[in-house]
């Protein structure tokens, strides 16, 4: 299955697991950006992406590391 902006848990998890010590209070929306594209399962047009959408990601991945 391949992920879009739109599967924010779902890609949350991916960055978890890629991405174990990162603290996702201290990333950069321009790194988020860049490690959602480098995922191996995520396909979707980089410019469907936009701040709130980076934001609803960080989100989960804050409840997700909870």
């Amino acid at each position: 299955m391949s992920l879009k902006w739109t599967d924010s848990r779902d890609i949350a998890l991916d960055l978890i697991e890629a991405h174990p010590d990162v603290d996702p209070k201290t990333i950069r929306f321009t790194d988020l950006f860049n490690w959602v594209m480098a995922l191996p399962n995520f396909d979707d047009d980089p410019k469907h992406c936009g701040e709130k959408i980076l934001e609803a990601i960080q989100m989960c991945w804050l409840e997700e590391a909870d």
